[in-house]
């Protein structure tokens, strides 16, 4: 099967999250079934200084119509792609290629999507370019594709191209477009007059098109115009179909709800195993479990954390933002200090939560450590040494720590939304509460705490979480099924004529 995931970032190449995971990890188990997949993502500056040496210039260039102008994209795949067929003399790359869409005035910019100040100016134009030139390349490689995997709106525009712009193409005209909504609260809202940047027909400018209460919408372009729509998990499927949940668009989802499926994420076995992780002081597994003894000393020495190896430990790694729950966080760690746990807190994000976090770690200095710095040793330190992992979610399409940290033997705290509920026992893999409190999370983590305390039941619950299968494997399976069944069915959309 020929597929092409699209993303507007993919480990390892760039990343600001765990989308980029998913659609590197994706991209790799589809290799590894010897799929003929292709994967596309913005060249960045952190790309090319990170990978330059791996990168092939294959010269061409290509015009991106952007209304009435035209932007050049420069088209770039990766080495071993491009050596493997031959040099590809007649203009084609190799299986596996990694196309790297290039253009310096959109993407040589210190960060992907804006500064802490505020989303580029310009993220419309950026998009709307890269999505045309996903597109454009196919054609010029003449790709012929069974499948185009997009996710998030920065890639939204594709499937309501491939039923325009792009319908009589032959490399594409074929294709099952996916979109996967890796968080509704992100969609891409651009004022009206990006209309005539992305070349879309202007009826489309609709309610039941890509407007959005009188702006531009991607990812609802994307919602509108895909033959397929699926979700990180099956739960926040259900839950993104309601009011309080759906951010606006619950309306249309609704509409197209039998074109909604929810596949959750994996992660990938590689880069996250107790046994082999290089990060680690020492290693670990079910049958060898010292070694989360040895993890657990160095992260309180490296944290200057006071305790012994009994002394609980807990642990949050993510954005600092409302939607991870971390304002009842900062209000309960005082709390959960004075009851004699030890928290490390690891993440960045909003300005306000860093201030919070950093009075907090100033005011604890022996019970509490916040680092706001990305340092991926002490993240796999963090997952290892911890006794249990907080995520206090106020919604969470997935999620891939509470997976990490059951992979790692530390035991999810966690709100009971979204992916969370489809993938965490209460009392058997890990510990669920429903209200949106400080107090919730607190009584929760005291329950815990409680059970912690008879460690004949706490190591089979850990023992529990461990055997838990989390790996890619699952979902590329599934992913692969929905693709073959949705071929078979052959789906027409209404835009499609």
């Amino acid at each position: 099967m020929r597929i092409a995931i699209v993303a507007p970032e993919a480990v390892p190449f760039s990343k600001t999250g765990g989308l980029a995971d998913v659609a590197g990890a994706l991209y790799r188990e589809f290799l590894d079934r010897e799929m003929e997949v292709c994967l596309f993502v913005p060249l960045y500056r952190t790309t090319r200084e990170r990978f330059g040496g791996e990168l092939h210039d294959t010269g061409i260039d290509l015009d991106i119509p952007l209304g009435n102008a035209v932007r050049k994209c420069r088209v770039f795949v990766n080495k071993g792609s491009w050596a493997a067929n031959g040099g590809a003399g007649d203009g084609k790359a190799g299986k596996g290629a990694v196309f790297f869409v290039g253009n310096d005035g959109y993407f040589d910019r210190d960060e992907l999507y804006g500064t802490p100040r505020g989303d580029y100016p310009d993220n419309d134009q950026r998009f709307t370019f890269f999505c045309r030139s996903v597109l454009e390349i196919c054609v010029r490689f003449d790709l012929s594709l069974e499948v185009i995997q997009c996710n998030d709106w920065q890639t939204g525009l594709i499937p309501l191209y491939l039923k325009t712009l792009y319908r009589d193409a032959p490399a594409v005209r074929d294709a099952l477009s996916v979109l996967t909504i890796h968080n509704l609260g992100y969609q891409g809202l651009f004022p009206h007059q990006t209309m005539v940047i992305t070349g879309l027909p202007r009826d489309l400018f609709s309610p039941e098109g890509v407007e959005f209460y009188g702006r531009m919408n991607f990812l609802k372009a994307g919602i509108v115009g895909a033959d397929v729509i699926t979700t990180v998990s099956e739960t926040y499927a259900r839950e993104i179909l309601r009011e309080e949940s759906g951010f606006g668009l619950e309306g249309i989802l609704r509409k197209r709800e039998d074109r909604l499926v929810g596949i959750m994420n994996g992660i990938d076995y590689r880069e996250w195993d107790p046994a082999a992780d290089r990060e680690l002081p020492r290693t670990f597994s079910r049958e060898d479990p010292a070694g989360k003894y040895v993890c657990k000393e160095e992260l309180m020495r490296q944290c200057g954390l006071q305790g012994n190896k009994r002394t609980p430990l807990l642990c949050f790694i993510g954005r600092l933002s409302t939607q991870k729950g971390v304002d009842i966080l900062a209000e309960a760690i005082p709390e959960l200090v004075q009851r004699g746990v030890t928290l490390v807190v690891i993440g960045r994000g909003d300005e306000l939560y860093l201030t919070m976090m950093n009075s907090l770690a100033a005011r604890f200095t022996q019970g509490f450590y916040f680092c706001s710095a990305f340092n991926e040793s002490l993240a796999h330190l963090a997952y290892a040494g911890s006794d249990m992992f907080l995520m206090p979610s106020q919604y969470e399409p997935c999620g891939l720590g509470q997976m990490i940290a059951m992979r790692y033997g530390s035991l999810p705290v966690a709100r009971k939304t979204g992916g969370l509920s489809d993938t965490i026992e209460d009392n058997k893999t890990g510990f669920l509460f429903a209200d949106y409190s400080s107090s919730a999370l607190v009584h929760t983590v005291q329950h815990a705490l409680d059970v912690y305390a008879r460690e004949k039941a706490w190591q089979g619950m850990v023992l529990n979480a461990m055997d838990k299968d989390f790996s890619w494997g699952k979902s590329a399976k599934t992913y692969l099924e929905m693709y073959q069944r949705e071929r078979k069915a052959g789906i027409q959309p209404a835009l499609r004529s």
